[in-house]
């Protein structure tokens, strides 16, 4: 019996892009971080050890990358969810994709740790 809870991850992959609101964010750009939680079934690569029967990190990387600089999104919401849709339209094994965006220098006036946001999209059907 295989379980569709298996998860793939990626944390802290650093892209630079322009996103944001104010007008020095989509000139100079800032590095913003992902983390990537992929929901799958990993059953057969767990017993064929197989690496065509998994979802490449590589890959991965590389797609969430590409969707996360392809525009100058406003909102890092609306950037969080190209990249929840590209790994989706990508990788036919994942079921459930989750997006964190951080900011670490988004342009508060305070002083914080992180701010950001964190998507789920699930495939339909």
């Amino acid at each position: 019996m295989t379980s569709a809870s298996d998860t793939i991850f990626v944390t802290g992959l650093a892209v630079h892009a322009y996103h944001g609101v104010m007008e020095h964010e989509r000139t100079v750009g800032q590095t913003f971080l992902l983390d990537l939680t992929l929901t799958a079934d990993l059953g057969e690569a767990s017993r064929t050890d197989r690496h065509a029967a998994t979802v490449s990190y590589d890959l991965v990387v590389d797609c969430a990358t590409r969707a996360f600089a392809a525009k100058r999104f406003r909102l890092v919401e609306a950037a969080a969810a190209a990249v929840a849709d590209a790994i989706l339209a990508d990788f036919p094994r994942v079921a459930e994709v989750r997006v964190t965006v951080h900011k670490p220098h988004a342009p508060i006036p305070a002083t914080f740790t992180d701010v950001g946001v964190s998507i789920r999209r699930a495939r339909n059907g």
